[in-house]
């Protein structure tokens, strides 16, 4: 379980395709400091499990599924990553509840520049619409984020000085491909009202 509030921008230092999976290598020295095997690191808001570690790097395994559905399969050595170990029961709560399991991918259509801040508009796919609304929560790139408009096909949200500065989402460009991971709770809801409302079959 994560909370969306990024610790630190890592670097990719190794990326190794095989034929349904990748190895990823990341440079990490505040995420590793009390890294373990089978620890959860949330890489760009994927959650992925540490299999190796040392001298401020550790390795992850990426399944053919994250990385059709996300975007770690374009990654590259040298590209920013943010990252964010597992939330400790003892840590203040300061985002939302992430998952770390992306829903799907968006792009980035437009930047608009304010005098210490910006607003960001990104594509919205179709299915994922419903789940986001205006003062919502949503995860852009494992960074959680409040909605500022919700359309049918796009969403916006407003970047503060500190995510510009600490995250990717600073450096993202028009065209860029982010991972979304909607409100989860968003998605219970969903599914309990679908079976408590579904129809009953009637015999005669």
């Amino acid at each position: 379980m994560f909370t969306g509030i990024v610790e630190e921008l890592g670097t990719v230092i190794a990326l190794e395709h095989a034929a349904d999976s990748a190895r990823l290598a990341v440079h990490g020295p505040l995420v590793t400091s009390d890294a373990t095997h089978g620890a959860s690191i949330a890489v760009n808001g994927v959650c992925l499990t540490v299999v190796e570690h040392g001298d401020g790097a550790f390795t992850v395994d990426v399944m053919e599924e994250t990385l059709r559905r996300s975007s770690l399969g374009a990654l590259t050595v040298g590209d920013p990553v943010n990252l964010e170990r597992a939330m400790a029961a003892s840590a203040r709560f300061g985002g939302h509840v992430v998952q770390g399991h992306v829903d799907g991918t968006a792009t980035v259509t437009a930047r608009e520049p304010g005098e210490r801040w910006e607003v960001v508009r990104f594509s919205l796919p179709g299915h994922l619409a419903p789940y986001l609304v205006e003062k919502g929560s949503v995860t852009v790139d494992g960074v959680s984020l409040t909605v500022v408009e919700a359309g049918d096909d796009h969403f916006s949200v407003s970047l503060v000085p500190t995510t510009l500065e600490l995250t990717t989402l600073g450096s993202r460009a028009v065209g860029d491909v982010v991972n979304l991971e909607v409100d989860v709770l968003a998605k219970y809801v969903e599914r309990l009202l679908a079976t408590r409302f579904a129809p009953t079959e009637v015999s005669s």
